[in-house]
């Protein structure tokens, strides 16, 4: 019988995850299928029914879903309570389980494309406050050992992330970039910035020690203009590309029994699709 699983969001069209997982299905030779399924809002609830009828092994979740499934699901493991947010769906005995795997995309990306990033205590820096921030942080707290630094544009959203997560972790304004730049090892963009164009107007990558490592979760473009200014300064720069693929990794595991290996020509596969 054939491992049924998915993605759903609202758009759903533009997710690379069905490219993703079909590499691996096919590269694994499982019985097995993943697609994308645009499912609104008013709609989940009756989703989650089709899931506890035992239709689907499991599925990705994304915007706007990924808040709005926790009260339908049977269990959200500890993990996606502090992150905020679920993007994995395993169903067993028709009961839906809810957990978060983007902290090990982070990790994931950052140990293959930088593997010396957490050999000492850094001091990290993290730009934005919303769901990717909280996602961050926790894997930081689990991994940097140093300080972190959330810098938003509304101090109090800063505040309130790093009030609920408990750490060695400190709010600030974007005001205090340049304070705190000589003493960062880490810095990592989770905004939005850095798509369609946009950039940081306020942040001097000079100010950054030259061991600095830079990377960002926005994948489109591949090359941000945070990650182009880093490299112009000779800092190492990690893209977000590895993150979404490393991030893919427990859950195909989960339905399909098989841990997939994310190689060079996977991520060669995905990245011939995105704008650049």
């Amino acid at each position: 019988m054939t491992t049924k699983a998915f993605v759903i969001g609202h758009p759903i069209a533009h997710s690379r995850s069905p490219l993703i997982h079909g590499t691996w299905l096919a590269e694994n030779g499982l019985d097995g299928s993943y697609e994308a399924i645009d499912v609104a809002p008013a709609d989940l609830p009756g989703f989650f029914e089709r899931l506890r009828a035992g239709e689907f092994a499991g599925g990705n979740v994304t915007i706007p879903h990924k808040e709005a499934v926790f009260a339908l699901c049977d269990s959200v493991d500890e993990l996606a309570r502090m992150i905020g947010a679920v993007n994995t769906l395993v169903v067993k005995n028709g009961k839906v389980h809810g957990t978060n795997t983007d902290y090990l995309g982070f990790l994931g990306n950052l140990d293959a494309n930088a593997p010396t990033w957490s050999d000492g205590p850094n001091d990290a820096m993290i730009i934005g406050a919303g769901g990717a921030a909280r996602a961050v942080l926790v894997a930081l707290r689990r991994r940097n050992g140093g300080k972190v630094h959330v810098l938003n544009r509304t101090l109090g959203n800063a505040q309130a992330l790093v009030d609920e997560i408990d750490g060695p972790f400190s709010a600030h304004g974007f005001e205090d970039f340049a304070k705190l730049a000589p003493h960062i090892g880490l810095v990592v963009n989770t905004s939005s910035i850095g798509m369609n164009g946009t950039r940081f107007d306020w942040l001097d990558m000079s100010l950054l020690p030259k061991t600095a490592l830079v990377t960002d979760i926005v994948y489109t473009p591949l090359e941000t203009p945070l990650l182009a200014e880093a490299k112009a300064h000779g800092l190492r720069t990690v893209d977000g590309l590895g993150m979404l693929l490393h991030q893919a990794v427990p859950g195909f595991a989960a339905w399909f029994g098989v841990t997939p290996v994310v190689t060079p020509q996977l991520r060669a596969r995905i990245e011939a699709t995105l704008d650049h």
